[in-house]
């Protein structure tokens, strides 16, 4: 692959300096390419608009959740879901079309959703009994009618890693269908005054490269809300779809997904005699995660004979978990001169205390020196997202680039900032 780059060969995003970024914003430093992030979400859109479908693209914000992406996506008119009432503060904050907001989450507290019947978020999509007795409540208490969607547990494995799985069976996740609880719901559900059941929902999982799942999923809740004798507004098929990290890596572009989906739905409106239902769908990764690139600076370097070289720089596991949790794999670049020729082959870890504080298990690389500019690419989604204190590492921070230019919208967190909510401890003075 050939890498952006300048006239001193610099990496670039957007027409920017990587080497510059990393000069003015220290590292490590989360980059984001907003331009790239538009020219996503707007090919979500134009794909049911060609089709001539009602829809909403729904960004996932927990893939990567700020107050300027939650503006970005407010911009670009599409909706939002958001699963805490962290996301949902921070949409908040960010002046986001409440009513545009749909409201995730397997457990929510009763304050939570308070703050959403509160706030006017426009969808709450139910997970369980619970849930729905307490939103019932909440609703009648304040005498207002919440739109909802129910969230089925579909019984439909995606091919991914176990973890990041959630359309099985044996699942955390929503009303379960094969034993009942999913039409135990709706049946409550539909004779709530205060509540407006508006459709189903169900989520397969993410990283996921083939439409098969997608299309059983879309069939499957249809057949289920025809099965009940009702016709739902509502279709929300979820997100997941795969983007690429490596060579290894084969996703499918943006439109083989959803005209999967809006295929299959035609279909069933037409063998059902309905109206076409709104299909939604919850893009998060595959929305931020190409955009996004991590900078850093190498540092120190271990060389073992015939075994393995291991080159350190200044973020880890507490900036990307996820070469610890899942496994994953990414791709790195010498952003002092990515398209140079690779001489060695290198195992890129972080400086946490943790033998598992690997950011990428083997990349070939020129050869390189302390203080050069590492950046690890495709990292815009469950990075900055689940990112940790761990060993007390302040949070890096995040950069929007746009247009040639470039803007800090999360500054980078100080040793004060993290001690800010600890307290002396008095107890053992008296």
């Amino acid at each position: 692959m050939t890498y952006p780059i300048n006239e001193k060969q610099h990496l670039t995003v957007d027409g920017v300096d990587t080497i510059e970024l990393a000069k003015t914003y220290g590292t490590p430093l989360a980059v984001y390419d907003v331009t790239l992030i538009r020219k996503t979400m707007r090919a979500f859109k134009r794909i049911f608009e060609q089709e001539n479908v009602p829809y909403v693209v729904s960004y996932a914000g927990k893939a990567f959740a700020t107050k300027a992406i939650y503006q970005v996506a407010a911009q670009e008119n599409i909706h939002a879901d958001v699963v805490s009432g962290g996301e949902l503060y921070t949409a908040i904050k960010a002046d986001f079309p409440t009513q545009h907001l749909s409201f995730n989450g397997n457990n929510k507290s009763y304050d939570e959703l308070v703050m959403a019947v509160e706030n006017g978020v426009g969808t709450i999509i139910v997970d369980n009994f619970l849930e729905l007795q307490l939103l019932s409540e909440i609703t009648a208490e304040k005498n207002v009618i919440q739109d909802i969607l129910l969230r089925i547990s579909p019984g439909i494995s995606a091919h991914t890693h176990e973890f990041i799985s959630t359309g099985q069976q044996d699942s955390k996740f929503g009303f379960d269908l094969q034993t009942g609880q999913a039409k135990q719901a709706y049946d409550i559900a539909i004779k709530d005054n205060h509540l407006h059941l508006r459709g189903l929902h169900a989520h397969i999982g993410s990283q996921i490269f083939d439409v098969t799942g997608f299309e059983k999923n879309a069939a499957l809740l249809a057949d289920t809300a025809y099965s009940w004798g009702w016709q739902p507004e509502v279709i929300n098929t979820g997100g997941g779809f795969g983007i690429r990290y490596t060579d290894e890596d084969q996703p499918l572009p943006e439109n083989e997904f959803a005209d999967a989906i809006i295929r299959v739905l035609k279909e069933k409106a037409t063998q059902y005699d309905w109206a076409m239902p709104e299909i939604w769908i919850e893009p998060g990764r595959s929305i931020v995660g190409p955009a996004g690139q991590t900078l850093y600076t190498v540092g120190s370097r271990k060389d073992i004979p015939g075994i393995r070289n291991y080159l350190a720089v200044d973020g880890g596991m507490g900036d990307n978990i996820r070469p610890a949790l899942y496994q994953a794999n990414y791709e790195a670049v010498l952003a002092n001169q990515p398209n140079a020729k690779s001489e060695e082959i290198v195992r890129i870890a972080g400086k946490y205390c943790e033998s598992g504080d690997v950011l990428v298990w083997q990349e070939e690389l020129p050869a390189t020196k302390p203080g050069d500019i590492l950046s690890v690419l495709a990292t815009g989604a469950y990075g900055y997202a689940m990112a940790s204190n761990y060993n007390r590492n302040p949070r890096p921070a995040v950069v929007f680039v746009e247009n040639g230019q470039h803007q800090v919208v999360v500054e980078r967190e100080t040793f004060e900032h993290m001690i800010s909510l600890d307290q002396d401890y008095t107890l053992g003075d008296k």
